[in-house]
């Protein structure tokens, strides 16, 4: 008589992160609560979200499933120029809030009324939040390394909250899938990914980042792209392998 739990569904079955509800107790443990918590009483602290709970080191957090981008001063994200004034560039940062590039944040010599030499509308770009004002708007700069024109490659859209999974610890992540598709990749904090490199190899990094995103609340997750990027191997431009 068959199972009927076969040893695939089984071995299929992926652990999952502690998932909380809004208003659900979580046990802190020692850690510092940082983003998501909110204090009840005199050491109670309860989910902010419906998310999953992340621990590191010193801190600990509930990182939500869905939710819009909020800009926050420090940021890096990836805007796209939707507009242009007489000294400044509007700019849709994946927000409900745009933001504002003035041309004297901008790396160039820049005259007033002359903006479009430099961007135009639809172009793309790689920033800095510089600052927040008490209405919720804010504004870009390019003046700091790596900061700059977007030029070719692909731009693909993820839930903000994703971020830290795609990044990963340190970085881990993303390097990961950069270095086993051989493209570059730029993340940003506000849910938008810049990938360039050979067609096929973005694809495999695209398909790959996909897989992060679906599973970022699972266990193991590193170990199930490493073994997906390995088997795209043949698939890609400059392996040798």
């Amino acid at each position: 008589m068959s199972s009927l739990f076969p040893a695939e569904r089984r071995v299929n079955e992926m652990k999952t992160r502690e998932i909380v509800l809004p208003g659900d107790e979580v046990r802190t443990e020692g850690l510092k609560p940082r983003n998501g918590l909110y204090k009840v009483g005199e050491d109670k602290f309860c989910s902010a979200y419906f998310g999953t709970v992340q621990r590191s080191d010193q801190f600990i957090d509930v990182v939500p499933f869905w939710g819009t981008y909020m800009p926050r001063r420090g940021d890096r994200i990836i805007g796209k120029v939707i507009e242009i004034g007489p000294s400044m560039w509007i700019v849709d940062i994946n927000s409900p809030y745009t933001s504002l590039l003035h041309m004297n944040d901008s790396p160039w010599r820049v005259n007033a009324g002359d903006l479009k030499r430099y961007l135009n509308i639809g172009d793309f770009i790689t920033a800095k939040v510089l600052s927040m004002n008490e209405i919720k708007e804010s504004w870009l700069t390019l003046k700091d390394v790596g900061l700059r024109k977007l030029e070719g490659g692909t731009i693909i859209s993820i839930q903000a909250p994703k971020v830290p999974r795609i990044i990963g610890k340190g970085g881990t992540m993303v390097n990961m899938i950069k270095d086993a598709t051989r493209t570059k990749i730029i993340v940003g904090q506000n849910g938008l990914i810049w990938i360039d490199g050979p067609q096929e190899n973005v694809m495999v990094a695209i398909d790959a980042i996909e897989l992060v995103k679906e599973q970022a609340h699972t266990i193991g997750l590193t170990d199930r792209v490493r073994a997906f990027l390995d088997s795209k191997k043949g698939e890609m431009v400059g392996n040798t392998e």
